[in-house]
């Protein structure tokens, strides 16, 4: 499974974009698109559904699968 990270990583290298250029084209800020591009969506910033369907619309990526790739692994929910 891919997670947030890596799928973020890959898009924003295939668009030719900044962190800065999506938050530009999101709305989101700069820090938060960083964050979630390092630490995908188990790290300590976590992505809102809408930021998610605001990163898919900008990416051109489609909305379950940038969902999927957001879901807790096992082992981090794991107790």
């Amino acid at each position: 499974m891919t997670d947030l990270s890596q799928l973020l990583q890959q898009a924003m290298r295939r668009h030719h974009l900044t962190p800065q250029a999506v938050a530009d084209k999101t709305g989101i800020r700069t820090p938060r698109i960083r964050a979630f591009a390092e630490d995908g969506a188990e790290g300590p910033i976590r992505p809102t559904e809408e930021e998610l369907a605001e990163l898919a619309d900008a990416l051109a990526l489609p909305l379950p699968a940038v969902m999927h790739a957001a879901l807790p692994t096992a082992a981090a929910t794991a107790p």
